[in-house]
Parts: C-alpha cells; structure tokens; sequence
C-alpha cells in the first residue's frame, strides 16, 4: 500500500526539490504536512469478545481498525481462544509461547489455533503479525499504547500524552507474506481485555469479515494509479473474474490522482511548485513512478496515463465488466516496460509512460479504438504542464475520492465498504461474492470462491484443484456422471491389478525363504525310507523348473518329485 503524497509548500527552486530527493524521495517525504480529510467508511468486519460475556459489547462489537496487510477471510469469521504475549513479538527468537497470559499450570504453549493479543510499540505492525503468523496464531489483535485524543474515554496519566491523529495499520512493505488478518484495538478497550486475560481467564473472541451485502447485484471499485506496481498483477488477472460476474456485478475504475491545489502545488499566481509531478499548472498531480524527477517517466506522464484510462473505461466499460479497459491496461503492463529495466524477484518492473508508440501498440492489442479515446481526452478539457484550467473527468475523479473517503492506494471498494488487506485475487473474489445477498450468488461465487485456486477455477469454469476437486465439478455438472463413474472404476481396476501382483510377489518371495532356511537347518533325506510319517512338503510352483528346464530337483540325475522332510 502507499499513502497518497503532499506537496510541500514554498518549495520553489528546482535545487531544494532535489536536496529533498537525494535525501529520500522528494513525495514520500511530503507525507503528513497536510491533514487528511477522511470520510469513515463502511466498516467490513467486526470484533467481539464471547466470553466473558461480561466484556461483550453487544451489537457492532468493539471499535478497531482493520489492518492494510494481511487476507481477511471475507464472508467468514475467526473464533479462538486469546491469549496475550508477554513480549513484543519483534523478535522472531525470542517469542516464548509458553509465556504470556491466562498462564497454564502444565507450562504447556498457546494451543493452535489462537488469536494473538500484543502489545504496541518496538517494530512495525508488519513484524509484529508476521511473527504472530509463524507462531501458528489465526488472528492478531494490536494494543494501542496511546489513546486517542478526542475520545470521551481518554484519560492519559499525568506523564503520558495522547494520539491527536487516528493511526492507521499500514504496510512497512514487506507484509507480502503475511496471510492472517489483524486489528488494532483501542487503548481503553485492550486494557480491560489484558486485565482479564493477567488475572488467568478464559477470553475467546470473534474476528469477522462482510461486505455489506443489499441484494442480488454488487458493485465494485477499484482505487489505484497507473503506476501503483502493488495492484498489477490484480489489473492483469481480474478481468477472467469481472466477465465471469457478468452483468450481476458492476465494476469501476478509479485512476487515484491527486488535488494538487489543496495540496500546495499551485500558488495563489497559478504557478506550479511541484516541478514535474503534476499537469495544468499544478491542478493534477501524482507521484513519480521511478523516483527520478530527471529522467524517465515522470508524475504528469502517469496523470496523463489516468486520464487516457479514464476515457477508455467510459467508451467502453458502460456495461459494467469493461473487458477491453482489462486488455489493454494488461498489455500495457506486458509491453510499456521501461527502457532497460530487469525483471528482479521481489522487486517492480518500471514501466513507461511517456512512449506514444507503445500507448498505440496497447491499444491495438486491446482493439481499442485511439482516435475515439484522443477525442475523449480533449474534450474532456485542455492538459498541459502550463494550461491552468480544469479537467472535467479529473475533477470528478477528485470529487469521488473524497467521497469514498479513499486515502490509500491500491484501495478496493465493495458495496460501499472499503475492503482491507492484500488486494490478491483470492481477496478480491471472497470480498465481491460475500457481497451477494444469501442465496442470490452467481455461479462463479459458487464453484470458485472457496476454491484452493481461484484464478484457476475461474479460468477453466470448475474448481480442479484440491482433495475434492473432481467431486466439486460433478456436483456442479462440469463434469458428466458417466465420465467420473468410468474413471472411478478405472482406477479400482488399476489398483487391484497392482494389489494382485504384489500379493502374488510376495508369496513367491515368502516360499523361496522358507525353501533356504529349511535347506540350511534341516536334514535332507535323497529317499524317503520312512512310510507314514508326517512332512512339511513345499510343492513346486509350476513354472519353478531349474536351470536345465527341469520341473524337479535333480538326484543324481533322475528326476523325482521328492520334496523337504521334516523329521
């Protein structure tokens, strides 16, 4: 995730902008010198403690704030026994499980599956979960140290200050790997759960994850900007997924820009201070996609990049799925890479922004008409570095980000809600389908949406992977009764064949040994003298002929039918 940048004011000569760059990034060190107007969102999970049922809070549970790493199981919930660590968990070897509270007599460790309950402070939120995660915890609950400052209930000591801002759980940028989902609980209300858990009691709780979910019909948004490299690979695969939907889910696109008038870029005179990150005088603005405002694609390359995405989504996405928006942002991201960039594991590829050539090639693949998305674009209103008038669909664009209350990129928003966590595809798919209202699910939510492989399912229409693959696409009619019937049986034929001979092996295997150990221990007889006496006689299998093609053991030359004797 990123947080959207500021522009710093008064910075006017190119020379200071770069000592901020060579010094960090010139965008990111923008963050926070603007205070965010942010619009509380519809809330897509909720936290309750079940027992004691005397620290329930009966109907919307505790207030918490979703974490912006990690897979919330939408349209599912966790419930788990709580226990708190007794360390900060930032180190991942020193994370003594058998610690912590309630305490257990037999010195036994957190029984898996739990939720985690952990202190603030000392490392990233990341490296908290993360080492949560490997210790077999399900969920994860964040303590504030702090309260926050405009709550009735804050009451910070005399020596201890108060949060005037609401924090947000953010990615540190590597929370990649973490798969569980996390909330941060409030100062005042983690208290009293700690409380109880350092006084031995039993504390389980509920993590749960919907949308809400008004009816048969879903709509969906997408927040994102062209250079965000965090949601390409969603960009490149979910447009399988939004056909699939068909005409029972509505998506929508939002290339994420930002208000470069409120965010200091343009002075009272019209002029640009932010160099060359924004358009039309400092009206549009965004960051710069490789971090050098020198060379390469630059922040006015990628807003003209989101406008010209814009025109296509409304030339050709008015049925809702938009299937050639999908094909040509994906071959944008397949063919626009920049000029010497290597593909490095865990690292995004560079894209070019400022490549007329490429931008036509997209489209021709995408078999979107240029022409028809240049007019767009003009009409739309003048964009130039040093044209200080409005854009009519930027300026729409900045009227529903704020709005939707979006403040961090990639953002997914379902029925309103603003879904947290990784936006994989896995993600996205759970969160669009628990948006169904119960019983009114398209077929795709059916058969894919629990489904070990989403984007597999989706693809070949039938969940093929898994223990219960193939049973799962006979229910569903994918695949025809006789067939599963034939290969049912074509496989016990296949494993009886393979029994039979090794029983039949093993046998032979068996009467060779005995045949030796009586030949080594027992006294062997070349006649048998003795009349009505009791033997073990090993009869010769019919094709157990010797050497010389003989089905009889050779005494000197004539062939008898003499077998061991015991005696």
């Amino acid at each position: 995730m990123t947080r959207l940048p500021h522009c710093l004011p008064g910075t006017r000569s190119l020379s200071s902008m770069l000592a901020l760059l060579l010094s960090g990034s010139l965008q990111f060190r923008l963050l926070g010198l603007y205070k965010l107007e942010v619009v509380r969102a519809v809330q897509t999970s909720k936290f309750q403690i079940l027992i004691p049922q005397s620290l329930s809070k009966p109907g919307k549970g505790y207030d918490h704030r979703d974490a912006l790493f990690g897979i919330p199981p939408y349209g599912g919930s966790i419930q788990q026994q709580v226990f708190y660590a007794d360390t900060d968990l930032c180190d991942a070897n020193n994370i003594n499980a058998k610690g912590g509270y309630p305490q257990r007599s037999d010195g036994s460790a957190w029984q898996t599956p739990f939720i985690l309950l952990v202190d603030r402070g000392g490392c990233s939120f990341v490296v908290k979960v993360r080492n949560a995660q490997r210790a077999g915890a399900a969920g994860v609950l964040i303590a504030d140290d702090l309260c926050l400052c405009d709550r009735p209930d804050c009451k910070p000591e005399t020596d201890e200050v108060c949060e005037t801002r609401e924090p947000l759980m953010a990615d540190d940028g590597s929370g990649a790997d973490v798969s569980i989902p996390s909330f941060l609980l409030f100062r005042e209300d983690a208290d009293q759960i700690k409380q109880a858990l350092m006084n031995n009691q039993h504390v389980r709780a509920q993590m749960s994850f919907k949308v809400p979910a008004p009816g048969a019909r879903v709509e969906y948004q997408l927040w994102t900007a062209p250079s965000d490299f965090v949601s390409r690979s969603l960009e490149q695969t979910f447009g399988l997924a939004a056909a699939a939907l068909g005409d029972r889910a509505s998506f929508q696109p939002h290339p994420y820009i930002y208000d470069g008038i409120s965010a200091g870029c343009q002075t009272e005179t019209g002029e640009d201070e932010c160099f060359n990150l924004c358009l039309n005088d400092g009206r549009y603005c965004t960051i710069d996609p490789d971090d050098d405002m020198q060379s390469g694609s630059s922040g006015a390359d990628v807003v003209r990049e989101a406008l010209r995405r814009l025109c296509i989504w409304q030339t050709y996405g008015t049925d809702g799925i938009g299937q050639k928006w999908w094909d040509y942002v994906t071959a944008f991201i397949d063919g626009c890479q920049a000029e010497g960039a290597e593909e490095v594991e865990g690292e995004p590829v560079q894209l070019n922004f400022n490549d007329p050539e490429c931008v036509s090639f997209a489209m021709v693949v995408a078999q979107v008409d240029e022409n028809v998305i240049n007019d767009c674009m003009e009409k739309s209103g003048e964009l130039g570095e040093t044209s200080n008038v409005t854009n009519t669909l930027l300026e729409q664009e900045i009227k529903d980000q704020k709005a939707a209350g979006v403040v961090l990129i990639p953002s997914l928003v379902v029925n309103g809600a603003i879904v947290h966590g990784s936006l994989s595809f896995s993600t996205v798919l759970k969160a669009v389908c628990s948006g169904f209202s119960p019983g009114s699910e398209p077929a795709v939510c059916l058969k894919c949406a629990d489904c070990n492989n989403e984007l597999d399912c989706v693809e070949f229409g039938s969940c093929r992977s898994g223990p219960t693959g193939l049973i799962d696409s006979v229910v569903s009619g994918d695949v025809p009764l006789e067939i599963f019937v034939g290969v049912l049986f074509g496989f016990a034929a296949l494993f009886g064949c393979v029994l039979c001979i090794q029983s039949r092996r093993q046998q032979r295997m068996m009467r060779d040994q005995v045949r030796g150990i009586v030949a080594d221990y027992m006294p062997v007889s070349s006649q048998n003298t003795r009349t009505g006496d009791t033997s073990l006689a090993l009869a010769q299998d019919e094709d157990d002929g010797d050497d010389h093609g003989n089905n009889g053991y050779d005494n000197g030359g004539a062939t008898t039918n003499s077998s061991f004797s015991i005696t």
